[in-house]
Protein backbone atom coordinates (compact mmCIF):
# COMPACT_ATOMS: atom_id res chain seq x y z
CA UNK A 1 0.00 0.00 0.00
CA UNK A 2 1.49 3.35 -0.98
CA UNK A 3 1.63 6.39 1.32
CA UNK A 4 -1.40 8.04 -0.26
CA UNK A 5 -3.55 4.96 0.40
CA UNK A 6 -2.21 4.69 3.96
CA UNK A 7 -3.11 8.34 4.62
CA UNK A 8 -6.57 7.84 3.16
CA UNK A 9 -7.18 4.75 5.29
CA UNK A 10 -5.96 6.59 8.38
CA UNK A 11 -8.42 9.40 7.64
CA UNK A 12 -11.21 6.86 7.25
CA UNK A 13 -10.21 5.19 10.52
CA UNK A 14 -10.30 8.54 12.36
CA UNK A 15 -13.71 9.35 10.89
CA UNK A 16 -15.01 5.94 11.97
CA UNK A 17 -13.85 6.62 15.52
CA UNK A 18 -15.50 10.04 15.47
CA UNK A 19 -18.79 8.80 14.00
CA UNK A 20 -18.88 5.88 16.44
CA UNK A 21 -18.45 8.27 19.37
CA UNK A 22 -21.19 10.54 17.96
CA UNK A 23 -23.57 7.59 17.55
CA UNK A 24 -22.96 6.49 21.13
CA UNK A 25 -23.66 10.02 22.39
CA UNK A 26 -26.87 10.22 20.33
CA UNK A 27 -27.96 6.85 21.71
CA UNK A 28 -27.35 7.97 25.31
CA UNK A 29 -29.27 11.23 24.78
CA UNK A 30 -32.20 9.49 23.10
CA UNK A 31 -32.24 6.86 25.81
CA UNK A 32 -32.42 9.56 28.51
CA UNK A 33 -35.22 11.31 26.63
CA UNK A 34 -37.12 8.03 26.22
CA UNK A 35 -36.80 7.29 29.94
CA UNK A 36 -38.03 10.76 30.92
CA UNK A 37 -40.83 11.01 28.36
CA UNK A 38 -43.43 8.78 30.09
CA UNK A 39 -43.43 11.09 33.13
CA UNK A 40 -43.23 14.34 31.14
CA UNK A 41 -46.14 14.90 28.70
CA UNK A 42 -44.51 18.00 27.19
CA UNK A 43 -41.32 16.09 26.43
CA UNK A 44 -43.35 13.22 24.97
CA UNK A 45 -45.16 15.65 22.69
CA UNK A 46 -41.90 17.35 21.65
CA UNK A 47 -40.27 14.01 20.83
CA UNK A 48 -43.22 12.97 18.67
CA UNK A 49 -43.22 16.11 16.48
CA UNK A 50 -42.68 15.62 12.77
CA UNK A 51 -39.18 17.19 12.44
CA UNK A 52 -37.80 15.06 15.28
CA UNK A 53 -39.37 11.88 13.93
CA UNK A 54 -38.11 12.63 10.42
CA UNK A 55 -34.56 13.11 11.65
CA UNK A 56 -34.76 9.86 13.65
CA UNK A 57 -36.10 8.02 10.59
CA UNK A 58 -33.32 9.48 8.42
CA UNK A 59 -30.70 8.36 10.95
CA UNK A 60 -32.29 4.91 11.17
CA UNK A 61 -32.22 4.53 7.38
CA UNK A 62 -28.58 5.63 7.17
CA UNK A 63 -27.56 3.26 9.98
CA UNK A 64 -29.48 0.37 8.38
CA UNK A 65 -27.84 1.04 5.03
CA UNK A 66 -24.41 1.23 6.67
CA UNK A 67 -25.03 -2.07 8.50
CA UNK A 68 -25.81 -3.78 5.20
CA UNK A 69 -22.78 -2.27 3.54
CA UNK A 70 -20.47 -3.17 6.44
CA UNK A 71 -21.72 -6.75 6.39
CA UNK A 72 -20.93 -6.93 2.67
CA UNK A 73 -17.54 -5.25 3.18
CA UNK A 74 -16.58 -7.67 5.95
CA UNK A 75 -17.62 -10.64 3.82
CA UNK A 76 -15.48 -9.49 0.92
CA UNK A 77 -12.45 -8.43 2.94
CA UNK A 78 -12.30 -11.26 5.47
CA UNK A 79 -14.10 -14.13 3.78
CA UNK A 80 -12.19 -17.20 2.76
CA UNK A 81 -15.17 -18.24 0.69
CA UNK A 82 -14.97 -18.81 -3.04
CA UNK A 83 -17.16 -15.74 -3.66
CA UNK A 84 -14.90 -13.50 -1.55
CA UNK A 85 -11.83 -14.75 -3.38
CA UNK A 86 -13.43 -14.22 -6.80
CA UNK A 87 -14.35 -10.69 -5.83
CA UNK A 88 -10.80 -9.94 -4.63
CA UNK A 89 -9.38 -11.40 -7.86
CA UNK A 90 -11.71 -9.17 -9.85
CA UNK A 91 -10.52 -6.13 -7.91
CA UNK A 92 -6.86 -7.09 -8.46
CA UNK A 93 -7.51 -7.60 -12.18
CA UNK A 94 -9.17 -4.17 -12.42
CA UNK A 95 -6.02 -2.55 -11.02
CA UNK A 96 -3.95 -4.15 -13.78
CA UNK A 97 -6.32 -3.53 -16.68
CA UNK A 98 -8.75 -0.74 -17.55
CA UNK A 99 -12.35 -1.31 -16.52
CA UNK A 100 -14.48 -3.04 -19.13
CA UNK A 101 -18.22 -3.84 -19.22
CA UNK A 102 -17.43 -7.50 -18.40
CA UNK A 103 -15.83 -6.37 -15.14
CA UNK A 104 -18.98 -4.44 -14.22
CA UNK A 105 -21.02 -7.58 -14.83
CA UNK A 106 -18.67 -9.59 -12.58
CA UNK A 107 -19.05 -7.05 -9.76
CA UNK A 108 -22.82 -7.10 -10.13
CA UNK A 109 -22.90 -10.91 -10.12
CA UNK A 110 -20.67 -11.09 -7.04
CA UNK A 111 -22.76 -8.51 -5.21
CA UNK A 112 -26.02 -10.21 -6.19
CA UNK A 113 -24.77 -13.62 -5.06
CA UNK A 114 -23.62 -12.30 -1.70
CA UNK A 115 -26.90 -10.48 -1.12
CA UNK A 116 -28.96 -13.57 -2.06
CA UNK A 117 -26.92 -15.66 0.39
CA UNK A 118 -27.38 -13.01 3.07
CA UNK A 119 -31.14 -12.86 2.51
CA UNK A 120 -31.41 -16.66 2.66
CA UNK A 121 -29.31 -16.84 5.83
CA UNK A 122 -31.21 -13.99 7.50
CA UNK A 123 -34.46 -15.98 7.49
CA UNK A 124 -32.94 -18.22 10.15
CA UNK A 125 -31.37 -15.47 12.27
CA UNK A 126 -32.84 -13.89 15.33
CA UNK A 127 -33.52 -10.14 14.84
CA UNK A 128 -31.23 -7.72 16.69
Amino acid sequence: MDNENKETMEQVRLRIVSVTDDLRMIQRELNCAAMQAPTDPELMEALAHQPEMESIQTLKSAVDQMRHFLWFYMQVVTSDSEMGEKFRQTVRQERRTPAVPDLQRQFKNATDAIMVRYMADSKFRKPN
